[in-house]
């Protein structure tokens, strides 16, 4: 599954069908990782016969690259990867950031008062910049079981302490759809408010998206917009596929993404996304 964004078309024979798209963007979570957080044979197969037909993959994730790069190691991907819905673009190969986008923390400060005023407190938490930069949890805060490392905080200063790409918030009460979009209603002038998986709502620097920078990932590549496929299961998936050309969404994927793809695949679980690449790939 190894990114070669300019790797050499192989030898087709006659009747091969040309693979219609230059890039392939992949979400990771709910999409390319399966449940137990592996990519199966038949995917990775899919994604190398994909890249062997002269596209590039690109891997487009909410998690930030402290999360995701171990991922991608374990992978062998050394392409371009887009982290943190947007604000990072990572070099895999050379473990090396090239852009980043930070959180103005006196807006996010202000958006999380205005949001506690509708709502009540909050749990928070928050990411901070750069190849290593740690998830700080707060007192409340459900992590979601698994290796991720993160550090828990006491005081409230230490959140505002260093650069972030976003925060976390989770209600006591409110689900995540109902929290995200009261969030939105309070603060969407100061901030974005994404939901992008199962107890994860987050804040963004206004007009980050995926789009954002899978776009600038794609520049990069000299890759266009109509030239990209998409596959994803969250509504922070839906940028991304306002913006690709074609959108696929998962099985397992939320009712908002559906409701916005032009195509719906098999789950996670079931190789959704090498049950498309495999009928692109086909022979005529």
């Amino acid at each position: 599954m190894t990114a070669q964004p300019h790797a050499a078309p192989s030898q087709a024979s006659p009747h091969a069908r040309a693979f219609p798209y230059k890039l392939v963007a992949t979400d990771l979570d709910g999409t390319l990782l399966r449940s137990d957080d592996t990519v199966s044979q038949r995917t990775r197969d899919a994604l190398a016969a994909a890249t062997a037909a002269g596209a590039a993959h690109i891997v487009v994730t909410g998690r930030a690259v402290p999360w995701t790069r171990h991922i991608l190691d374990d992978l062998g991907y050394d392409g371009l990867a887009v982290c943190g819905q947007g604000a990072q673009v990572y070099h895999a190969g050379e473990h090396r950031l090239l852009t980043s986008v930070t959180l103005d923390r006196q807006l996010a400060g202000l958006a999380l008062s205005k949001l506690e005023a509708e709502v009540g407190p909050l749990a928070i938490a928050a990411s901070r910049d750069g190849l290593d930069g740690d998830v700080l949890v707060g007192p409340g805060y459900r992590v979601q079981e698994g290796p991720l490392p993160y550090l828990p905080y006491e005081d409230p200063a230490d959140l505002w302490s260093a650069p972030l790409n976003k925060v976390y918030i989770q209600h006591p009460t409110l689900d995540d759809d109902a929290l995200a979009g009261v969030a939105r209603q309070a603060v969407g002038s100061l901030v974005d408010v994404v939901m992008a998986g199962p107890g994860v709502v987050e804040i963004l620097p206004l007009g980050l998206s995926k789009a954002t920078g899978l776009s600038l990932a794609a520049r990069r590549l000299g890759v266009k917009a109509s030239e990209t496929i998409a596959f994803g299961d969250m509504p922070n998936d839906i940028p991304m596929f306002a913006w690709a050309e074609h959108g696929v969404a998962m099985a397992n994927a939320h009712d908002q993404l559906k409701a916005v793809a032009h195509e719906i695949t098999a789950s996670n679980d079931a190789d959704g996304i090498a049950v498309v690449l495999e009928h692109l790939l086909a022979p005529r």
